[in-house]
């Protein structure tokens, strides 16, 4: 056998395990061996020094954890131990593998220093990608590599800055990609290497404009460095633009749309900068776009109706500028949306029945802190993937739709490798969610939150039961409306939610006991309500912020100071120094009822004297003779004292 593959099978245990009955001749004539993507561990066994025909080792996406040695390994071509947990130094041993033209150990917990006695007989390199590790490189400025046939180099996650810039020894190599991404380098991009094919130079300190980019560059990533000026005008061919979270200032025409060109582009990701004016209307040279994100600028005016050209974009981001006007028909075009972020900005309006009909795979919703009104249409229930509805800080209006249970994937429990399957596209996407109490931004994991946040809306009516069936949501705020009724006693088969605000409303009665089987709940506020009764006890609940349950009417017990009497009233309460036995809601009541006698029997009497002639007279006949005796005795009295003190 020459050829063993053995990939993606799951298979878990000591590597060495494998190999430990295995004959002569079968190591002695295996040639190529892929145990890649299982789940092996351990160290490399000695038997792989017997494998005297061996050319390649495919041991990548594994659990080995263990130094890597050399020591022992055959006259390899490929090696492949990527996305492992390798820890320890690069031994200088790997510089002996005469043959070695694919070396890749990217994504592991390498550290230490590299230098020039690494590579010093790897003449025949091809590839080396090492990014995803703490290594130092440590070579003299003129250097000379001796890998002349070199076409990929990736040092991302090294530390190259004690040179500070870009090393001069690269450009004697004839590569097609170059990874430097997070490396330390600083200072201005030499004109040299925009040639390369694939460019990441992304989280650096790199200053300074950039060129136009008409060459053969087709994968540019410069993001988070410190880029200024105008956006450079980019070949027509390129695949991905990263410029996010730089400094480039001015509009967006002479980049869109001055080259006339139809455009191949796939990701165009412009956010981040301080880019201003308004969004061209020339998308229609951009049909390819499949993410497009200009969120985090100054850019303004209406989004244009030639988005709708978009018809292959599947995440759209122009949140956090100040686009305003209404949501354009023409968006209903692009029916494979999966995200929409329009989030910050000053749209207005109300949400189109569309966008619950014609966008059906839409997964991420968020709109909140625009100026959008009317009341949440039954067509949104249409969305039934969806993970994100975010319409926080608007105007909207009216009650929940009860068919809100058809958000089937917030009540839908999937393996994390589903998740990876079906958005695979995501991870690389993010978005901002605000959940227990705070923004927390979510990229790589963003396939796995599930969120609904309707706070600070005009919102009315109760809270609807159906809510309750998206048992696989981990965060619900619908704080700051004029929601009222009772919480659902069914709030506890929620038992996936993490984060529940429902302060600042008019919900009233008792909280239900099923709150004390929400062990996953380490965030929940009920503050300023018309909650009543003994709050639930439990672990969970007892760890809360008594703030969390402020401003009810006669909430009582942990974590709240007021104690609870038998009948689940408090007994005593901070706001109310005065002590008895009686609720404080009863006390109002006699007021109230003795303040309606008096008036009655008032009015009654008054009634009596105005229409009974005989009533009127001997009233006013009885008032007159007792007027005449508080008056004779006041008199008497008056006298008798002034002449006592004479």
């Amino acid at each position: 056998m020459q050829s063993l593959d053995l990939s993606g099978n799951n298979f878990q245990g000591e590597i060495s395990d494998w190999f430990g009955n295995m004959s002569d001749c079968f190591l002695g004539s295996l040639e190529y061996l892929n145990l890649a993507r299982n789940q092996l561990s351990g160290h490399l066994p000695a038997q792989f020094g017997d494998f005297k025909s061996h050319k390649s080792i495919g041991l990548d996406s594994n659990n080995l954890s263990i130094p890597i040695n050399t020591g022992k390994l055959p006259p390899l071509e490929s090696l492949y131990l990527d996305d492992n947990n390798l820890i320890g130094n690069l031994p200088e041993s790997f510089g002996q593998l005469l043959n070695l033209k694919y070396l890749n150990i990217e994504d592991n917990k390498l550290e230490g220093v590299v230098s020039e006695i690494h590579f010093a007989n790897l003449t025949k390199l091809k590839q080396f990608s090492a990014s995803g590790n703490h290594l130092t490189l440590n070579v003299s400025p003129d250097w000379v590599p001796p890998f002349e046939k070199i076409y990929l180099l990736a040092l991302g996650s090294w530390d190259l800055s004690e040179g500070g810039q870009i090393p001069t020894w690269i450009e004697k190599l004839n590569l097609n990609k170059l990874d430097l991404s997070s490396t330390g380098i600083s200072g201005i991009v030499p004109s040299w290497i925009w040639k390369i094919i694939y460019l990441d130079l992304s989280h650096n300190q790199l200053h300074d404009n950039i060129p136009n980019l008409i060459s053969d560059t087709r994968y540019i990533y410069l993001s988070s460095n410190r880029f200024t000026g105008s956006l450079p005008q980019v070949s027509a061919d390129v695949s991905e633009i990263d410029l996010s979270n730089n400094s480039f200032s001015g509009g967006l025409s002479h980049f869109l749309c001055e080259m006339n060109e139809t455009y191949s582009t796939d990701f165009l990701h412009l956010g981040g900068n301080q880019l201003s004016g308004e969004i061209p209307d020339c998308w229609m040279r951009w049909s390819s776009l499949t993410y497009l994100n200009l969120g985090n600028n100054i850019l303004s005016g209406n989004i244009p109706n030639s988005i709708g050209f978009l018809k292959g974009l599947r995440s759209l981001n122009l949140n956090n500028n100040k686009i305003f006007g209404r949501l354009p028909f023409s968006l209903r075009n692009c029916t494979l949306l999966m995200k929409i972020d329009l989030g910050n900005n000053d749209l207005y309006g109300s949400i189109p029945s569309w966008m619950g009909t014609g966008i059906a795979d839409l997964k991420f919703l968020i709109l909140r802190s625009n100026k959008l009104s009317g009341e949440i249409s039954l067509d949104i229930c249409h969305l039934n993937s969806l993970q994100i509805l975010d319409l926080s800080d608007n105007r909207f209006s009216g009650i929940i739709p009860s068919c809100v249970d058809n958000f089937t994937a917030m009540a839908t429990k999937r393996s994390l490798s589903q998740y990876m399957e079906t958005y695979i596209w995501l991870f690389g996407d993010s978005a901002s969610v605000v959940t227990k109490g705070s923004v927390l931004k979510y990229d790589n994991t963003l396939a796995l939150v599930t969120n609904i946040d309707l706070s600070n809306n005009n919102l009315s009516g109760g809270i609807p039961e159906e809510l309750t069936s998206l048992v696989e949501l981990r965060s619900l705020n619908l704080s700051g409306n004029h929601f009222a009724g009772l919480i659902p006693q069914s709030i506890g088969d929620m038992r996936q939610l993490e984060s529940l605000d429902l302060s600042r409303n008019s919900l009233s009665g008792e909280m239900p006991n099923s709150f004390r089987g929400m062990s996953s709940l380490n965030y929940l506020n009920v503050s300023y309500n018309h909650l009543i009764g003994r709050i639930p006890e439990s672990t969970q609940i007892r760890g809360f912020n008594a703030s969390s349950f402020i401003g009810n009417d006669d909430l009582c017990g942990p974590p709240l100071t007021s104690n609870c009497s038998s009948s689940d009233g408090p007994k005593n309460r901070e706001d109310n120094h005065e002590s008895g036995d009686r609720p404080s809601s009863k006390i109002e009541w006699l007021y109230v009822f003795v303040s309606l006698g008096y008036a009655v029997g008032l009015s009654v009497f008054c009634t009596t004297l105005i229409f009974k002639k005989s009533w009127r007279e001997a009233y006013y006949e009885f008032m007159e003779e007792m007027w005449n005796k508080v008056y004779v005795y006041f008199y008497l009295k008056w006298k008798k004292l002034r002449k006592t003190s004479g």
